[in-house]
């Protein structure tokens, strides 16, 4: 069993979770990730590592709640416990020291960029953030971002926080700036990095993505989050969760995503109707 020692609120239907897992916090990079359990009837979850304390022994989990089971994570207090918490897994990311590099995260894809940056900016490379999410209130860790980058611009699509507009506008007025970008990191909604990867490519820029397709096993077993890069299977979960962007078949991982879809609203359905507002969902 794994104690959460601690939880915050981010943001409407995100929670940052703290849980024990004394080895996973020893040997984790960035990039990797766990796959957790709430209950042993419970569905793997593959979450990446936001951050760790090796000497407290905890790591750091950023959840937004999409469906059955991240409600369900999200409903945790300190003091519960995950059945499992099974990692690192993935590979690390592979960190070009002394490199300008651009790091996007979207939406929830900040928490999954973090770590990546926090590498790069200890690698003495010279580190600009961008993060973008609808609106003011969905923005999460602008603050530690802020702190690990050189700069930071923040975007909302509606103009309530930051600049007005996407990440990827943003970006073209980073790469309009003159000094070269050796590397750009996109992470977030898959709509996101494409658009970012259409943008980066016809400058020729190196760009790195982090994909989070469906899930079973985490071990390379199962076959499930299989993705075309450059014309070749890949697993995520063994092959990545990092892939060179320009060569994702990013509509074969749209329809992929969308596999199990009507299953995922059945059984969301099924737990708000028994959980009702001892939970806090609407039913």
């Amino acid at each position: 069993m794994h104690v959460i020692v601690g939880r915050k609120q981010l943001a409407p239907d995100v929670v940052q979770t703290e849980v024990e897992a004394p080895l996973v916090a020893r040997k984790r990079k960035a990039g990797q990730f766990v796959m957790i359990r709430i209950s042993e009837e419970g569905e793997r979850i593959p979450l990446t590592i936001a951050d760790s304390d090796p000497v407290r022994g905890t790591i750091t989990l950023i959840v937004q709640a999409v469906g059955k089971s991240t409600k369900q994570l999200n409903q945790l207090q300190p003091g519960d416990t995950l059945v499992d918490v099974v990692g690192p897994l993935g590979k690390p990311t592979h960190i070009e020291p002394n490199a300008n590099v651009v790091c996007i995260g979207g939406g929830i894809g900040a928490a999954v960029v973090y770590p990546i940056l926090k590498a790069y900016k200890d690698s003495s490379s010279h580190v600009t953030s961008i993060i973008g999410a609808r609106t003011k209130d969905l923005l999460i860790l602008e603050q530690e971002i802020r702190a690990r980058s050189e700069q930071t611009i923040v975007t909302t699509d509606d103009g309530s926080y930051g600049m007005h507009g996407f990440v990827t506008d943003a970006l073209k007025k980073l790469m309009n700036n003159g000094k070269p970008i050796d590397l750009v990191i996109a992470i977030g909604p898959v709509p996101m990095m494409r658009a970012v990867c259409r943008v980066t490519q016809e400058a020729k820029i190196k760009t790195i993505v982090s994909l989070n397709p469906i899930m079973v096993d985490g071990t390379g077993m199962c076959g499930g989050c299989r993705v075309m890069v450059g014309g070749k299977m890949q697993f995520v979960c063994v092959d990545g969760p990092e892939f060179e962007g320009h060569e994702v078949d990013f509509d074969e991982l749209t329809a992929r995503l969308k596999s199990y879809v009507e299953f995922e609203k059945e059984a969301q359905a099924r737990y708000e109707n028994i959980c009702g507002v001892h939970c806090g969902l609407e039913s």
